[in-house]
């Protein structure tokens, strides 16, 4: 879903309204998550949109990303090993393009990214 910011506008990304499709069987480990996305638009050679998912757990590749965690609880493991991450609102956290990843969301997880 596109959801474009005009100029000197706002955009509330906490109560945007975002369509929630099943995470994919191959991508789904436990429970029923969901996920949806608004994207903002390209800024400065960014995409910046919203991005939530409900809770379960999935695993991921990344994108070179950087994010902010406006709602919801979280945990992110590493494949390689790093610590995980416990998130919640409030979080900025920058993932590597690549990472394989496994998202737990014990809270609907939302998100502002931009990669």
């Amino acid at each position: 879903m596109l959801l474009a910011v005009k100029p000197n506008a706002v955009v509330h990304a906490t109560a945007h309204r975002l369509e929630l499709e099943p995470v994919a069987a191959e991508q789904s480990i436990a429970g029923d998550p969901s996920t949806g996305v608004a994207e903002l638009g390209r800024f400065g050679g960014l995409d910046v949109g919203i991005w939530e998912m409900t809770p379960g757990v999935m695993r991921d590749v990344e994108a070179e990303e950087v994010f902010v965690v406006l709602s919801g609880a979280a945990t992110v493991e590493f494949a390689d090993g790093t610590a995980p991450l416990t998130l919640g609102p409030g979080d900025v956290v920058r993932l590597t393009a690549g990472t394989e990843t496994v998202w737990t969301v014990t809270e609907t997880l939302r998100k502002v990214y931009l990669t």
